[in-house]
Parts: structure tokens; C-alpha cells; sequence
């Protein structure tokens, strides 16, 4: 596997980025569905109390499927079937510190929808595809390096 010292330039190595807003949106869909499944399991454990509070789980849920997945290999499973992954300022793969600050950035903005909309709007402007979290950490998703 090829180590950054920094995030690419998107126009000396455009294949980093090529591709990357569509399917990190796949990406994101995935994920959503697995959050949903894995919410739905945890449904009967609850005895299903947890159908009056069920958007209150998925959210708990979704917060540590994205922390300890980003944690792990620095993308979601969804990221992963989609060849993509996150990097900060530097290149390097996220630590778990990290993980933790972007998610907690990405559930900000999924609960205050306005923020969501900008953040969507800045990965469809910016050069590096970046969304508002990614902005603030200087983070960004890119095509896995081989």
C-alpha cells in the first residue's frame, strides 16, 4: 500500500479523486442500510421498546458503526465495497481520535439539516470533494491507494 505524506494535489493526481462524490454517495447508502439492519436486530433485545425511540437508536448506532469502522481501516464498510477511503491532512489513515471527531462532525450535521445541505453542496464544488466535517479536519475522501 502506497503512504501519502500529504492529501494529493486533485490536479496533479486527479485519480485520487475521480469518481469519488458518486460513490461515496453509494457509499453512504450502504451504510445507512447496514445501520438500519443492525438497529433492526437490536430491536428484539430491547423487547421492542426501542420502536418509541428507533431514529434515537439508529443514530447510537450509526454514531459507533461510523466510529469504529472509520476507526479500524480509516473507511465504513460501505467505503470499502466502494474503494474508497478517508485521509487527513497528512495522507495518513484516521486514527481512532480522529474517527471519533468526524463522526461526531458527520452526526452534527445529519441532526441540523442545513448544515447537511452545505455540507453535500461543498462535495459537489470543492476540488477535493470535501464536505463541511472534512473542511473543518482538513480530511477528505479519496480513491484507495493500491
Amino acid at each position: 500500500m502506497t503512504t501519502l505524506t500529504a492529501l494529493p494535489d486533485p490536479d496533479l493526481m486527479p485519480e485520487f479523486y475521480d469518481g469519488v462524490r458518486s460513490r461515496r454517495l453509494l457509499a453512504w447508502l450502504v451504510d445507512v442500510t447496514v445501520v438500519f439492519l443492525m438497529s433492526l436486530i437490536l430491536l428484539p433485545l430491547t423487547l421492542f421498546i426501542a420502536l418509541f425511540f428507533f431514529p434515537v437508536l439508529m443514530m447510537v448506532v450509526g454514531f459507533l458503526y461510523r466510529w469504529f469502522t472509520i476507526a479500524n481501516q480509516s473507511a465504513t464498510w460501505g467505503m470499502r465495497l466502494f474503494n474508497i477511503a478517508l485521509r487527513d491532512a497528512q495522507g495518513a489513515a484516521l486514527t481512532s481520535a480522529g474517527a471519533l471527531v468526524h463522526t461526531a462532525g458527520y452526526a452534527i450535521s445529519v441532526v441540523t439539516f442545513p448544515l447537511q445541505l452545505i455540507s453535500v453542496g461543498m462535495m459537489a464544488v470543492t476540488a477535493k470533494r470535501q464536505g463541511l466535517t472534512d473542511m473543518i479536519m482538513g480530511t477528505t475522501a479519496i480513491n484507495r491507494p493500491a
